[in-house]
Formats: structure tokens, C-alpha cells, sequence
């Protein structure tokens, strides 16, 4: 039997049960996502019964991570946001700015060293993109569509917000032993080529736009050629070098065709990155870092949906707050990478590691079934709630 038969035949296999899974979540009334997450328990090492390969699929779940950012770093349109709700430009950065802070401090306190409390609180601050998209289209979603456009303006600002945080967590972590100064020349001269590529992808893209199968595979490949070079050259996570990518060419006419291209291939990816996610929760690792878990959660509660429920009220924006950071409350994928840093550099434990992820898994499932019970009306200009009571 051919060698490669065996992993094509359980990558097949997997991608079956995550339908069998999704489909099965969507029946009792829970999200998709929950399912993926389900699956991945079930076919873990840690779990009776089937084991899947798990270097393969996290290999799998990389090349996700990195399509999935590359794209959202193209979404971002901060020109649009401030257009259509302006409130968003100063919310969402000083909600990720505060979430981070006060999560780091209570971590701080906690136990944590400064720069990995600081981490993990900037970890907690960041939302799942593909949760929110998946609630601003669900077909049991209750949002109007001015919740729905906060929803993703603000997890845009907010992943923008946090990779300049993260850059300079990460190299004061000195993650793979580089020096400060190193890791700073690092991610200047990736910025540098990042800049350069801006200014000719969107030309080769244009020339291409013709040639279907041409654009998609630059567009493909240059997402992952700049995060591979950017983690291989210039020390820079490869999820945090994939957003950055895609946020430089954001601004060009041909970056919306690259995103709508790139969407079935990170649908597909994202997938088995919530397997693989669903893989890593270690029982026994749970169960001794279950007070990690329970802090967690209280300070997703506390220093993330409430901070985002009083800014969207301050700032009046026209969404329903409560809705709006309900939906926003949780853990996702940008957060899981940076805890992976974290843990592979020896900052944080596996115990810590494990109830971070368990925190992803559970907020995830949490956030996306409470946000259809959260709905209230949307405030008028002068924070009187509206008349409009309607959803889509």
C-alpha cells in the first residue's frame, strides 16, 4: 500500500466526521464549531477508541491558522469601519488594551511572570474571527445588521490592536532564546519586506485577474510565503507574520477578489484547526489546572464582555451592546497561537496551556449560543434605546 494512502485516507475520514459532528451540533442548536471541538476530543490520545495522527493535523491546523489570518489581516478596511461606525475606531483598541492590562495584572497576581501574564491577558482580550462571521450568518442568529457589522469591525480592530501588543510581548519573551535588540531588528525588517511586497502583489494580482487559477495560487501562496519567511527569517510567529501580510495589502482594489478566493480554502483549514484544538485538551492536565480555567472564564466575563457592553454604550454605537459583547466573548484563534508561544518558550506550564485551551473550546461554545438571547435594542445617538426591534 502506498505510503501516503493512510494519512489522506484519516485527513478524508476526519473531514467526514467533523460533518457528521457539525451537523449533529446544528441539530441540538449549538453551533458547528462545537461539534469540530467535540470531534477533536473524541479522536485525541487522551480519549478511549480512535487516535488521529496529530502531527499531521496539526500541520493541517497551521496551514489554517495562517490562510485564516492572512485573510482576516486583508478584511480589515479601517477606512470602511470609520465610515460606517465610528465608534468602533477608539472602542475596540481601548477595549483590547484594557481586557489586556487588567487580565495581566489579576494574572500577575495569580502567579504568572509579568510578560506571560501579559501574554495570556492579551490572549483573553482577542475574539475568534471565524466565531463571529459564523454568528453574523448563522440562520438562528437574532443580530440586526448593524450588531453584525460592529461585531466584525470590532474583531477586526481588535486583532490589529493585538499583533502590535503581541510583537512586542513576543520579543520580550525572546522566544527560541534571541536577544531583545534581535528580535526588534527581526520584526522591523520583516515589516520592511512586508511593505515592499504591498506594492507589488496588488500589481501581480492585477495582471492576473484574468487567470483564475493563477490569482488563487499567488494569493495562496504569498499568504504562506510571507508567514513562513517571516517565522524562518525574522523570528516572527508565523500567525502573527500571516496577519500582517494580508493587513498591508488590505488597502488595495484587488485585495477584497484575493479574500473571496482564499474563503473556501480557510473554511477548509479552520475546520481541522478546531479538531486539532479539541486534540490538545489533556483530562489530567484539566483537572489540575482547573483554577486556571475557572480565571479564565471570570475574567472573560469580567475584564472582556463587560468592558466591550460599557464602551459600546459610551461610545453610542448603533448595535445592541449586550449582543454585541456577548458575541465577542471569547477566546479564538490569534489567542491560542499566542499561548502557544507562550508555553513553547517555557513561560507558562502545560497545566495553564491546557486550561487556556479548554477556555478557547468553552467560550466559543458559550458565546455562540447566549448571543442569540442576548438581543435588546440598539441605542439612538443619545444612548436612548431605539424603536427598531427587528432582526435578520
Amino acid at each position: 500500500m502506498d505510503q501516503t494512502a493512510g494519512p489522506i485516507l484519516e485527513i478524508g475520514v476526519l473531514l467526514l466526521g467533523a460533518v457528521v459532528a457539525g451537523w449533529i451540533a446544528r441539530r441540538i442548536g449549538l453551533p458547528a464549531v462545537v461539534g469540530y471541538l467535540a470531534l477533536g476530543i473524541v479522536v485525541s490520545p487522551f480519549t478511549p477508541g480512535y487516535v488521529a495522527d496529530r502531527e499531521q493535523l496539526q500541520l493541517l491546523a497551521d496551514l489554517g491558522v495562517v490562510l485564516l489570518l492572512f485573510e482576516v489581516g486583508i478584511e480589515v478596511d479601517v477606512l470602511r469601519i470609520r465610515s460606517e461606525q465610528r465608534g468602533l475606531i477608539a472602542a475596540a483598541p481601548i477595549q483590547a488594551i484594557l481586557t489586556t492590562a487588567i487580565s495581566g495584572v489579576v494574572l500577575l497576581l495569580a502567579g504568572l511572570e509579568p510578560v506571560p501574564a501579559a501574554l495570556i491577558g492579551l490572549s483573553i482580550a482577542l475574539s475568534s474571527s471565524v466565531v463571529i462571521v459564523n454568528i453574523t450568518k448563522s440562520r438562528r442568529r437574532t443580530t440586526d445588521r448593524p450588531t453584525e457589522q460592529a461585531l466584525l469591525g470590532w474583531s477586526a480592530l481588535q486583532d490589529s490592536t493585538g499583533v502590535a501588543i503581541a510583537a512586542v510581548l513576543i520579543a520580550l519573551l525572546g522566544t527560541g532564546g534571541r536577544p531583545l535588540g534581535e528580535a526588534a531588528i527581526g520584526l522591523v525588517a520583516f515589516l520592511a519586506l512586508t511593505l515592499a511586497v504591498a506594492r507589488v502583489l496588488p500589481i501581480v494580482l492585477r495582471g492576473l485577474r484574468a487567470e483564475h487559477d493563477l490569482f488563487l495560487i499567488v494569493s495562496v501562496a504569498s499568504g504562506l510565503a510571507l508567514a513562513g519567511i517571516g517565522s524562518a527569517v525574522f523570528g516572527v510567529p508565523l500567525a502573527l507574520a500571516a496577519f500582517v501580510g494580508g493587513l498591508a495589502i488590505s488597502e488595495s482594489p484587488e485585495a477584497a477578489e484575493a479574500r473571496r478566493r482564499l474563503l473556501p480554502f480557510r473554511d477548509l483549514f479552520a475546520v481541522l484547526f478546531f479538531v486539532a484544538v479539541g486534540t490538545l485538551i489533556q483530562p489530567d492536565a484539566l483537572l489540575r489546572g482547573l483554577g486556571w480555567l475557572g480565571l479564565f472564564l471570570v475574567l472573560i466575563v469580567v475584564a472582556k464582555v463587560a468592558v466591550v457592553y460599557a464602551l459600546a454604550r459610551a461610545t453610542h454605537l448603533p448595535a445592541r451592546p449586550l449582543q454585541l459583547a456577548v458575541g465577542l466573548g471569547q477566546v479564538g484563534e490569534f489567542s491560542f497561537v499566542l499561548g502557544s508561544t507562550a508555553v513553547a518558550a517555557g513561560a507558562i506550564t502545560n497545566d495553564t496551556y491546557v486550561a487556556l485551551v479548554a477556555a478557547v473550546a468553552l467560550s466559543i461554545a458559550l458565546s455562540t449560543v447566549l448571543v442569540r438571547f442576548a438581543g435588546e435594542r440598539p441605542l439612538e445617538p443619545h444612548g436612548e434605546p431605539g424603536l427598531t426591534t427587528g432582526t435578520t
